[in-house]
């Protein structure tokens, strides 16, 4: 009797098991969601708490004080740039609208003289270019509602960050409450270090991001590329989305050095090709490994795994994440061994 109720009860939990799988596959975006804005939340914990310790005067902003003080000085940035960075871009479109009919010719002609560029066809180039231009606007005009249900995952997300911030610590504690009392205490001294580690990611990531934006710059105004300023700043700030942001950054750069000669686009491109080797094969895994512990090899190897499971967000959150498995993987599976002092003196190491 006790034998098929024991198979009974392993019947319905593999089944109970599998349904929660599959429900949770069917939810998969919304638990990447939360799980990104969990862990953005876990990241931007010290700027809070260091916000918190601020003083003016007799007041000392609290939780909410600082998620606003945050969210007002990055609002402040944006607009900032903005106002230093779009007026010179306008002005150059309309000063450009206005020599297009002279322009334009130039520009192919110059397009033509390059070795590779003599087989092709100008006007066949000119009816490629209509049609793509066609197709890309009747592709921006049915893309609508994707570009509004991204917009409203990024606008769900930064809700749910500020959400975790306030309310975090009553949802960790609850979640420990689905622990044994025994075993709770070990999981929470884990998580606890885990959280210290994966806050020093954002020390990490502003670093490497400080230093291709100051590069970036420099080199821009050493090669005279336009908008070298707001060049530099975009790939600073690309620079925390792995892969995608340096795309972005250097096909902004390259367009805008396209306008005035092919040797600053050649400049751009050498800068690029480098800076990406030395980023990725030094800066990267020695900044990272100080700031979170991690060997420079699980680093890349954990870009590579969440770009392949969640494209540019799991790239974004792989290293973030490597740390919380790591912490948890030493806590649990690895068995370290025991430390062994050395002999203290050459007869006691004869003895052994």
């Amino acid at each position: 009797m006790m034998e098929k109720a024991f198979t009974r009860s392993n019947i319905l939990f593999t089944f109970a098991l599998a349904l929660a799988l599959y429900a949770a596959y069917l939810v998969r975006d919304v638990i990447l969601l939360v799980y990104v804005s969990a862990l953005f939340a876990v990241v931007l914990m010290p700027v809070v708490h260091g916000i918190m310790r601020l003083r003016i005067g007799k007041w000392q902003p609290g939780m909410g004080s600082a998620v606003l003080i945050l969210f007002l000085a990055v609002g402040g940035a944006i607009a900032v740039f903005v106002m230093f960075a779009l007026p010179p871009v306008i002005r150059d479109m309309r000063e450009f609208a206005a020599e297009l009919p002279t322009r334009g010719p130039q520009l192919l002609s110059r397009i033509h003289k390059l070795p590779l560029a003599q087989r092709v066809n100008v006007a066949d180039l000119n009816s490629k270019l209509q049609d793509f231009a066609s197709n890309f606007a009747t592709y921006l005009f049915y893309s609508v509602k994707n570009w509004a249900s991204t917009l409203f995952k990024v606008i769900t997300g930064v809700v749910l960050t500020v959400y975790f911030i306030l309310e975090g610590d009553s949802a960790y504690h609850w979640m420990l409450s689905f622990f044994p009392v025994d075993k709770r205490q070990r999981l929470d001294q884990a998580l606890l270090r885990a959280d210290v580690r994966m806050g020093r990611w954002l020390l990490g990531q502003g670093s490497l991001m400080l230093i291709l934006g100051v590069s970036s710059t420099i080199t821009f105004e050493l090669l005279h590329v336009r908008y070298a300023y707001a060049l530099g700043v975009l790939a600073g700030l690309f620079n925390i989305i792995p892969i995608a942001g340096a795309l972005v950054s250097i096909s902004l750069a390259l367009l805008v050095a396209a306008i005035d000669s092919w040797g600053r686009v050649l400049g751009v491109a050498i800068f690029y090709a480098i800076y990406q080797q030395v980023e990725n094969s030094f800066l990267t895994p020695r900044i990272m490994r100080s700031s979170v512990d991690l060997p420079g090899l699980a680093v890349m190897i954990s870009l590579l795994l969440g770009a392949e499971f969640a494209g540019i967000i799991g790239a974004m959150v792989a290293v973030p994440t490597a740390v919380l498995v790591a912490v948890l993987l030493n806590e649990y599976l690895v068995k370290n061994e025991p430390i062994i002092s050395p002999p203290t003196s050459i007869a006691e190491a004869k003895s052994k």
